[in-house]
């Protein structure tokens, strides 16, 4: 649902729409949507006015998403069945909330694989009205898997099923959600986590290991579903790797008295994780941190995860009780631009072949009929938004700039990219892969990625609500188009 601050802005511009009608409200900008498809995003080859490539390439239309599916041939070695349901949820220590489940509780079972294993997951829409998908959040699956209503398939209907196939090929801590309606059902419940296990597990990065899934239902702040703190036994000395997943809309704090170290962001180990001490982890929504913490001799130590909620990790038999007390938030923050120790990359983000802007602005307009103070992307509204048109091998430079006042979490699907730096400070530490980074207001970052995943793939704001508004874009890969559209008979309505 909207903020509240975001139903001032709308009727601010309705009053505004109505006292300028004949004076040039025109001049904002109005869209008419109804039904669309992507492809027909970005004005064609006018998008190319919003980068630059050397060389030749156009999109193009002879690859359908539905072809880029995983090895339709293999034996999977998960097989796992996800039911989603409409319901009442039950928050132990909390109270009940409508939304979603999946499994018949939110959030759903944690899906566990190991590195190169074929997942394929059947999916049942038992009873979501609206229609549902499964997107596999930071996964770099093959495009037909994505999940996204209206681009890669349509809206699973009440009674309908999916299957999905992927490839684990990254280990790492990763989620899954609806990308159907997804700022309801999202926030709803309608998600769960995802570990990939490493072939050989880095060494001191965890003997004990737990996932710590951040999640508001009502207002309620959860861990693992519940309003209440954990306790992780760990025998003294011994490494726990705690799997931070921030499912909610805006930036979660992690921090803790003890001494611990960042080993994984988005699902990519940190090359020479320094300890840290006296500072706060910051999580963008839909983002993943792993810390690891040393259990301590005599009694637990506490790692405090999004502000109200913590686990003690140690003694097995102290309990929470035998912990150390709540500490206090840091006010300074660890800089992943600067931890651990560089590392070669793995390609040569300096000599790209693409390069674009991706300017975040802020202004009054119309889309579909709704006024409102909407996003802009290079100055336009959506849907005249840019397409950033690729082709596979591409290495590709985005310069991200936010000039609204507002904090957006970026998420790029089908790929990781690489952090190169931020307000022209390049980067000094551990190359910093993410899928979900957040760009604060006048700030301007410098990311890279390649190329190496055939599809049309959203690229938007986490914090649902802003991708609602406006807030979304996409790569396109030359030669591939969708059949699907939104707004249709499908029901399809990704945002």
């Amino acid at each position: 649902m909207p903020s509240r601050r975001d139903l001032v802005h709308r009727a601010a511009a309705a009053i505004a729409v109505t006292s300028a009608l004949g004076l040039g409200a025109l001049g904002w900008g109005s869209t008419l949507l109804g039904e669309y498809s992507v492809m027909d995003m970005g004005g064609g080859q006018a998008a190319h006015a919003h980068g630059t490539r050397t060389g030749p390439g156009s999109p193009g239309s002879g690859l359908s998403v539905t072809e880029l599916v995983a090895d339709p041939l293999r034996v999977p070695d998960v097989r796992v069945e996800l039911v989603a349901r409409q319901q009442t949820i039950e928050i132990p220590g909390g109270r009940p909330v409508e939304g979603y489940t999946v499994n018949g509780t939110s959030p759903g079972p944690t899906i566990r694989a190991r590195q190169g294993d074929l997942v394929e997951v059947e999916f049942r829409n038992e009873s979501v009205a609206a229609g549902a998908t499964l997107h596999w959040h930071g996964i770099d699956v093959p495009n037909a898997a994505d999940g996204v209503a209206g681009i890669t398939q349509d809206a699973v209907p009440a009674g309908g099923h999916h299957t999905y196939r992927f490839t684990a090929d990254d280990a790492g801590t990763y989620w899954y959600h609806s990308h159907q309606v997804s700022h309801e059902q999202v926030e709803g419940g309608l998600l769960g986590a995802i570990v990939i296990e490493p072939v050989q597990p880095p060494a001191g990065t965890g003997d004990t290991d737990a996932v710590a899934l951040l999640h508001v239902y009502g207002g309620q702040h959860t861990l693992n579903g519940r309003v209440q703190d954990e306790h992780l036994p760990t025998e003294p000395g011994a490494t726990a790797r705690i799997r931070v997943i921030n499912t909610d809309q805006g930036t979660a704090a992690v921090w803790s008295a003890s001494p611990f170290r960042v080993v994984a962001t988005d699902g990519h180990e940190v090359n020479g994780p320094a300890v840290v001490e006296g500072r706060k982890v910051l999580i963008p929504a839909g983002g993943r941190v792993d810390f690891a913490v040393q259990a301590p001799a005599h009694r637990s130590g506490r790692l405090h995860v999004g502000g109200a909620r913590s686990i003690s990790i140690g003694d097995p038999g102290a309990g929470d009780a035998g912990a150390t007390p709540s500490a206090r938030q840091s006010s300074e923050t660890l800089d992943l631009l600067a931890y651990g120790d560089p590392a070669p990359p793995g390609f040569d983000p300096q000599s790209p072949d693409r390069t674009f802007d991706y300017v975040i602005g802020r202004r009054l307009g119309l889309i579909d009929g709704r006024p409102g103070n909407f996003w802009t992307i290079n100055g336009r509204l959506f849907p005249d938004v840019p397409m950033f048109h690729v082709r596979e091998g591409d290495v590709v430079v985005m310069r991200v700039v936010n000039d609204s006042g507002e904090v957006h979490p970026m998420h790029l699907h089908g790929h990781h990219v690489l952090v190169l730096s931020r307000d022209g400070n390049p980067a000094s530490g551990s190359p910093w892969w993410v899928d979900s980074l957040d760009v604060h207001p006048g700030e301007k970052y410098e990311i890279a990625f390649i190329a190496d995943n055939p599809g049309i793939w959203s690229d938007h704001c986490h914090t649902l609500p802003h991708a609602v508004d406006g807030l979304v874009a996409h790569v396109m890969y030359e030669g591939v188009s969708t059949p699907f559209t939104i707004n249709g008979g499908a029901g399809n309505q990704p945002e």
